[in-house]
């Protein structure tokens, strides 16, 4: 088994591993900015992917999900844009250097036109960075004629400061343990610490409440599109939850999907179908 082989290793290898591989990581070679009135996107989807760096992911916890969601976009012929800050573009951990469009966004804002009525997203603090990416996107779709709209989250690329755990909720406790174990001894101030989506769902466990605390985390819908659309949300290959049930006899449906990682999508499509015996 691939654990047991794993648990025999001395400690000393292990960590020269861990050492080679995040200083393997080269950054991309440098590039310009799109400017945001530029950025043409075709076609019904889009890929944001939101200050993809270790300036704020110091674990670089995200970036399996990250290069797995571009490599997903890339492979569907999905635009992807990806958006960077003015902190230290070294950081920027991406393994793909080509996207469609690099578009300069020091607080996740998003100044281009969405054209596209499905948005995958990935990279970035869902409580910050990520949470101004997603309001721009609906406010920028309010603006458009109604229709179905769809937001698709990537959990295992997209970290979190667990601000919308409370100490009243059940799990928090496993919350601290788990934050502490993986931030131990991390240093403080510049990488304060973080954990990605999809290990809070791992922490949480308990369906009902990770449904819970995903409602927590939405962008603020009710804002920007208002009553009048049904809103969905799904988690994986979970039963989808009626949020707002929306206006009229056949509302348009604003969907929130959370997936576990572009890896499980691109394993699913790869799969053959059966043949009948």
């Amino acid at each position: 088994m691939f654990f047991q082989k794993e648990s025999n290793m001395k400690p000393a290898a292990i960590l020269a591993l861990s050492l080679f591989s995040v200083s393997a990581m080269a950054s991309c070679p440098q590039h310009g900015f799109t400017d945001p009135g530029q950025v043409k996107l075709t076609g019904d989807s889009v890929m944001i992917v939101t200050h993809a760096s270790s300036n704020d992911d110091g674990r670089v916890a995200t970036k399996f999900g990250v290069d797995e969601a571009v490599r997903f976009a890339k492979k569907n012929r999905i635009p992807v844009v990806y958006l960077q800050d003015d902190r230290p573009a070294a950081n920027y951990f991406m393994e793909d250097c080509s996207p469609d469009y690099w578009v300069s966004s020091n607080d996740g804002e998003v100044r281009f036109d969405v054209t596209p009525s499905h948005v995958y997203v990935v990279g970035g603090h869902l409580e910050l960075c990520l949470s101004s990416t997603l309001n721009d996107v609906l406010m920028n779709w309010a603006k458009k004629p109604q229709h179905n709209l769809t937001v698709s989250y990537f959990m295992d690329g997209i970290f979190s400061n667990g601000k919308y755990i409370d100490e009243s909720d059940p799990y928090h406790g496993d919350y601290v343990r788990f934050m502490g174990i993986v931030n131990y001894s991390r240093p403080a101030g510049e990488h304060f610490p973080k954990i990605t989506l999809l290990e809070t769902m791992g922490i949480i466990i308990n369906e009902t409440r990770q449904y819970d605390y995903l409602k927590r985390v939405l962008p603020r819908y009710d804002r920007t599109l208002g009553a009048d659309y049904r809103v969905e949300l799904k988690m994986s290959e979970s039963t989808v939850r009626v949020l707002q049930r929306g206006q009229g006899e056949r509302p348009p449906v604003l969907r929130f999907d959370f997936i576990d990682s572009a890896d499980n999508l691109t394993a699913l499509r790869n799969q053959k179908p059966r043949r009948n015996s």
